[in-house]
């Protein structure tokens, strides 16, 4: 894992929780980690991780994942057995 998937995997499980953190970022974690990201209606993304299926919705105007996005991401990780 790269330095900055290092980052963000520890953005996403940091205490308190934060709100600053790239949906980009995200997203590209994900696909580093082989899931499978496709396209849902709208802003959602549908992501496929280890039998774990999920969807998110992308943040807009805004760039940054907010505080619950960032939980529920937190949350699909954990399940799928990714911790840092």
């Amino acid at each position: 894992m790269n330095r900055k998937h290092r980052k963000t995997l520890e953005a996403i499980f940091a205490e308190p929780v934060r709100a600053n953190v790239p949906w980009k970022d995200v997203e590209a974690l994900f696909i580093h980690l082989g899931a499978e990201v496709s396209e849902g209606r709208g802003s959602r993304a549908r992501v496929s991780l280890r039998d774990m299926d999920a969807v998110f919705h992308r943040p807009h105007p805004e760039k940054e994942t907010d505080k619950g996005a960032l939980k529920s991401v937190r949350r699909f990780l954990k399940e799928a057995g990714i911790e840092p």
